[in-house]
């Protein structure tokens, strides 16, 4: 049963740019590891907007409550390329208050603008 769909679209441009000008806003928004490709190297920009969009996609599939921390949902990368999202504290309290079993995420990056859809099963 879905419990929850969320949709999210970041200019990707705008989101560097506040990244530029706040730089400890990475930290705030990612664990280390989503900062880094599976080589080591910093994923660009545009991969980390995606992984933006889909934490605020998150939060909409879970009726956007106040009190979720970024950094209590991560957007993890299968050996196949496939994103998948982990979630702990906040996220998986209130996943678990709806009943959430299992997430469903797409990322997507084109013409300047990143996007994501989160769906929350139950």
């Amino acid at each position: 049963m879905i419990i929850g769909v969320g949709i999210d679209v970041a200019e990707i441009e705008r989101f560097g740019a506040a990244l530029g000008r706040t730089p400890q806003l990475a930290e705030r928004l990612f664990l280390e590891r989503e900062l880094l490709l599976p080589s080591g190297e910093r994923r660009g920009i545009a991969s980390l907007a995606a992984r933006f969009a889909a934490k605020e996609a998150l939060a909409k599939a879970l009726g956007a409550p106040g009190g979720l921390l970024w950094t209590d949902a991560e957007v993890c990368v299968e050996d196949s390329g496939q994103p998948r999202l982990e979630v702990r504290g906040t996220v998986a309290a209130r996943a678990a208050e709806l009943g959430v079993r299992s997430w469903h995420v797409s990322l997507s990056h084109d013409a300047g603008v990143a996007s994501a859809v989160v769906i929350a099963e139950g």
